[in-house]
């Protein structure tokens, strides 16, 4: 075996190395089929097949690589392909069938070797035709039942899943109708029960396609496929029941539409009645902050976070993934919580510095932003739909939908522009707090490349800057104390040797600093270029 794989080896190398436009031999090819390197040795036994019609091995070798192929074929994902490659061989074994004779085999033996049997009667090794008719004959058989069981089985495997799909469709269908558990248990009718009585007929056939499958299933051997249906039962209307099923997988978990009909009329009697009264309460309860905040100017964040009800939330959103009444509590928490802010900043805004402004706007803004989304996304909804979905909502909390829209609108149009000018502010106080103000002077805080007469050697962030003020290309020394808001109390100018500090010697002049106690400030400012006196510095 170890030779044979040698020599399977070394013939590949060569069909490769001589190229594709060389002639294939024979000889080295039998070398790869009979070390069953079909996958490999096909495309040249098709090439040699072209040019050689008259070698009758060859063909039977054809059957064989087809035989191979379709064993290897995946019996539900290439079941057509499997199919082809079992007629191909089918073809080919019937046409090498009456070649094969006597002679053949004596005549070229050599390329019947998997054929070589000890003779109990003789004991010595030889090729009878009547093994290699069994074995034709044999293979065929095998191949067209496997044919047969192939096709039986993916008849019962599409029926299975196609009429699955077909349950789950009526089962789409029927949710379409409605857009929440609310509105299906309210309007559920006739029609509606008898489109449930047949999603449940349509799904009992597609359990009978299954155990046909099934049963064909377990007489193919070994195959890579033992599907095992694991119901899972539908508790959502709108949520379950539409999950995607991949039938190939082993664990196959299907819904059980049959139990889901009989729970629907009971969910709505506990639990979607109970419901909507909650919400119009909770309403309620959120505008009473509202009042509370503009009446008292306090924040109302405690209360907001008291008021939180989870336990509503999540019965909300069994029935209806993005519910519109969700929206609006959003909506009201999020200008409560931007007011509640405002409200609680408006004292330290007049006394704070420039960074602790900055710090309250972007808090404002990112308060302000996100009710500008929830807005948002509440003035995109389908009104109608949700006209129908939450009529006792929107009739009991706000008695028409023309009064709830015009309310989301005003929101949104206060988000908008609380918004802009929050960004704004933002933009201007980002802009001051690379400055010092000084009088009519202004001391930048970064180094890049301004027009400003001063140009900073050192900035010590929130402590200190000191540099070099030009006016008409003359320089003077200068030292600013930073101050929360960037008004600074230490000022001070001094000079420094004109022809040193030049302008254009900016590159080559640095500077040392240190702020040792709180009323001392050292400084050193030196040229890196050296004189006949030493290095410059003051």
């Amino acid at each position: 075996m170890q030779t044979r794989s040698v020599l399977s080896c070394l013939v590949l190398i060569l069909f490769t190395s001589t190229g594709w436009a060389q002639k294939v031999k024979y000889k080295d090819l039998i070398e790869l089929l009979n070390s069953r390197n079909y996958e490999v040795a096909e495309p040249f036994l098709k090439r040699y097949l072209k040019e050689n019609t008259d070698n009758v091995s060859a063909y039977l070798y054809m059957a064989i690589v087809y035989q191979d192929k379709a064993q290897r074929n995946d019996i539900l994902k290439q079941p057509d392909v499997l199919i082809d490659n079992i007629d191909s061989a089918i073809f080919f074994f019937e046409k090498v069938a009456p070649l094969i004779t006597e002679r053949e085999l004596k005549r070229n033996d050599n390329n019947y070797q998997m054929y070589l049997r000890r003779d109990v009667r003789t004991a010595e090794f030889a090729i009878k035709l009547s093994d290699v008719t069994l074995d034709i004959e044999t293979r065929l058989k095998n191949i067209r039942e496997r044919k047969e069981k192939v096709k039986n089985l993916n008849e019962h495997f599409r029926a299975a899943e196609q009429q699955y799909k077909s349950t789950q469709q009526i089962y789409s269908k029927i949710q379409n109708q409605f857009a929440s558990d609310k509105e299906f248990y309210l309007r559920m009718d006739e029609p509606v029960t008898q489109e449930i009585k047949r999603l449940g007929l349509v799904y009992d056939s597609s359990q009978t396609s299954f155990k046909n499958y099934r049963n064909v299933l377990e007489t193919m051997g070994k195959v890579p496929y033992n599907q095992v249906i694991t119901l899972s039962e539908i508790t959502d209307f709108k949520k379950d029941g539409n999950t995607e099923v991949d039938f190939l997988k082993h664990d196959l978990r299907l819904w059980d539409y049959s139990k889901w009909a009989k729970a629907t009329i009971d969910v709505y009697q506990n639990e979607i009645v109970p419901l909507r009264d909650h919400l119009v309460s909770y309403d309620i309860e959120l505008n009473k902050l509202t009042q509370k905040l503009k009446t008292d100017s306090v924040s109302v964040k405690s209360d907001l976070t008291k008021l939180l009800d989870k336990i509503l939330f999540k019965q909300l959103t069994r029935f209806d993934s993005d519910p519109l009444p969700t929206g609006v509590f959003n909506m009201k928490a999020a200008e409560l919580e931007y007011q509640s802010d405002w409200v609680s900043n408006k004292i330290k805004r007049d006394t704070a510095g420039l960074v602790t402004q900055l710090e309250i706007l972007k808090e404002e803004a990112k308060d302000v932003t996100k009710l500008d989304s929830i807005s948002a996304r509440l003035l995109a909804r389908d009104f109608d739909k949700d006209t129908k979905d939450y009529n006792h909502f929107i009739t009991k909390a706000y008695g028409t939908e023309t009064v709830l829209k015009n309310y989301i609108k005003s929101t949104h149009e206060l988000a908008q522009r609380d918004k802009a000018a929050r960004l704004k502010q933002i933009e201007q106080l980002e802009k001051s707090l690379r400055w010092l103000v000084h009088g009519t002077d202004s001391i930048p805080l970064f180094t890049e490349e301004s027009p400003s007469q001063f140009k900073p050697l050192a900035i010590v962030p929130n402590k200190f800057t000191f540099g070099l003020k030009y006016v008409d290309s003359l320089a003077t020394g200068y030292l600013y104390n930073i101050t929360p808001k960037h008004i600074p109390s230490v000022a001070v100018s001094f000079p420094v040797a004109a022809n040193h500090y030049k302008k254009r010697y900016l590159p080559v002049i640095k500077a040392l600093c240190s702020h040792p106690q709180p009323d001392v400030y050292l400084a050193l400012v030196y040229s890196e270029t050296m004189t006949k006196d030493g290095y410059p510095a003051t």
